[in-house]
């Protein structure tokens, strides 16, 4: 079980040691059966195979998100 502080400090860990890695496109906190996790956000499912399966004794979940890119920034506001 991980409290949220030890999971903040997985999180920076793994970021720091994937920071370079092509195919991840987020490193963020969730809720897991018995606390927090970790949860890696990949592109394909062939990413996930490089990611441990936890760090410092907090659990790591991956999830394939598909490519991300940013979207254009809209030129004009909808009243509603």
């Amino acid at each position: 079980m991980a409290d949220l502080q030890q999971a903040r400090a997985a999180k920076e860990r793994l970021r720091s040691e994937l920071r370079e890695r092509s195919g991840v496109s987020g490193i963020g906190l969730t809720t897991d059966d018995d606390g927090y996790a970790v949860q890696v956000n990949v592109q394909r499912r062939n990413d996930a195979a490089m990611l441990p399966q936890s760090v410092d004794g907090v659990r790591v979940q991956v999830r394939v998100v598909g490519p991300v890119s940013a979207q254009p920034r809209p030129t004009r506001l909808r009243t509603v």
